[in-house]
């Protein structure tokens, strides 16, 4: 999946148009949300390409719910939350978009929800109060949306192999904090290489900068599909 991490609604639509048989489908996340809005997410549907609405939802059960049922109408293939909110608020958004899509007659997003963030590291998660290990903490978090019935889960490609194990196979592993071989970290930090996150069980790689910035965008595509063609 590439991220379209830009304010630039122009920039964003070219991109889509160009790189469209290139990736699997397109992140949109808070910035250009706030940016384009609504219609132009439901522009990109309309082109029939594959939306990841990345807002990461986080509220009380009823207010996310409804934002839930918000997204649903913008047909949009995927869309998450923070799994931080809790069973309730999970269980409830996921009750409501089905309900909804299935009343309606439109097709269900999947869901899934954010564990712990890849820009932070064990010292991050203890400056917030959470003492466990970061991969104890995403796995506690990926087993309560599995119950809550959601269909994976954002995480870092590192703890992509325990979740599998401690999840079931169909439960998807979303992973960002992709980083090729011809790439730095930024502000990223537990990262790993397309190749060893999908022999570490990632379903999807979010990948933005390091083909944002290329100055050949699908030739970065291409060496990140090479790197992936290795673990074949």
């Amino acid at each position: 999946m590439l991220a379209l991490d830009t304010s630039s609604e122009k920039e964003a639509l070219n991109l889509a148009k160009e790189l469209k048989s290139h990736v699997g489908a397109f992140k949109i996340g808070l910035q250009l949300f706030l940016s384009a809005g609504n219609r132009f997410v439901e522009k990109l549907v309309s082109e029939d390409l594959k939306i990841f609405l990345d807002l990461k939802l986080h509220d009380i059960p009823n207010t996310t719910s409804k934002a839930a049922i918000e997204i649903t109408k913008l047909g949009v293939w995927m869309f998450n939350l923070h799994a931080i909110g809790g069973f309730e608020m999970m269980q409830r958004t996921v009750e409501a978009v089905a309900e909804f899509s299935q009343s309606t007659n439109l097709q269900k997003p999947k869901i899934i929800a954010v564990t712990v963030l890849t820009s932070m590291n064990q010292k991050n998660l203890e400056d917030v109060g959470i003492s466990e290990s970061i991969t104890s903490e995403v796995i506690k978090l990926s087993k309560l949306a599995l119950r809550a019935g959601l269909d994976g889960v954002v995480a870092s490609a590192q703890e992509a192999a325990q979740i599998k194990n401690a999840t079931k196979k169909e439960f998807m592993v979303v992973t960002p904090g992709i980083r090729p071989s011809f790439e730095t970290s930024d502000d990223q930090r537990r990262v790993m290489s397309p190749k060893d996150a999908i022999r570490n069980g990632a379903d999807f790689i979010v990948v933005g900068r390091p083909i944002l910035r290329a100055q050949n965008k699908i030739e970065a595509i291409e060496k990140i599909l090479e790197e992936i063609e290795e673990t074949q």
